[in-house]
């Protein structure tokens, strides 16, 4: 106010001629008045300007449908349900009423697993002697009193006879021992070997090298019958026999 009264007097105005006018402040709660007024207004355009094409959608409700087919495919589990449960049937009454058919016989083969291989009864006169080497080769083959059949020399050497490589022992420096298998009672042990051409579980021919020997070791070949060593045979050139 002493401001505005100043400011008269510069300008030469009486004093009582002039009215002070004081500005009051607004309150806060007139501008709160206001907001809401303008939320009101844009709420009523908002509904004034709504479009119910763009209202909320409901779920549409489908029909359902059976699958196709499905009906099909139950009456094919179920027949095959049937058919199981009457061979089992079948199997039942048989194994009671007819135990020797062939439905149980069959079945209880199932159950047996792998039978087992037969008996080789053969005995070592069944079998036919093959060379031990080539018969090209020049070796001499010697024959102790005991019966064991020995050579030194470079060349392959092959099985008597056919049969299967059951054992293989020893190594390169002190040289391998093999063991061939020809029926349940009949055996050939070969000792001296560098190498072996065969792994254990393999079927040996004779007409098929089965080792080599450098020549620097004696080989020794021996036959047995039932574990005792065998010595009923006969040495001509590279042939040999049953005595």
């Amino acid at each position: 106010m002493n401001e505005e009264l100043s400011y008269a007097e510069m300008l030469e105005i009486p004093v009582e001629t002039v009215t002070v006018t004081k500005k009051e402040k607004r309150k806060r709660g007139g501008e709160e008045e206001l907001k809401d007024k303008v939320v009101e207004k844009v709420n009523d355009r908002m509904q004034e300007s709504y479009d119910p094409l763009y209202a909320e959608s409901t779920p549409i409700e489908r029909e359902e449908r059976p699958v196709k087919g499905s009906s099909k495919i139950k009456r094919l589990l179920f027949a095959e349900f049937a058919a199981v449960c009457a061979l089992c049937a079948a199997i039942f009454l048989t194994n009671i009423f007819i135990p020797q058919s062939a439905i149980n016989t069959f079945v209880r083969s199932l159950f047996r697993g792998e039978p087992e291989p037969a008996a080789d009864t053969r005995t070592y006169q069944d079998f036919t002697l093959s060379p031990i080497v080539n018969e090209f080769e020049d070796v001499e083959l010697a024959v102790s009193d005991t019966g064991v059949l020995s050579f030194t020399a470079n060349c392959s050497v092959y099985a008597p006879c056919e049969g299967t490589l059951v054992s293989v022992n020893g190594d390169k420096t002190g040289g391998y021992t093999v063991e061939l298998k020809h029926s349940d009672s009949f055996s050939t042990i070969i000792s001296g070997l560098d190498d072996v051409y065969y792994s254990v579980g393999q079927s040996v021919k004779s007409n098929v090298p089965l080792a080599y020997t450098d020549g620097e070791g004696q080989v020794r070949v021996m036959f047995y019958s039932d574990g005792g060593l065998l010595k009923s045979y006969t040495v001509a050139e590279n042939t040999i026999a049953w005595a």
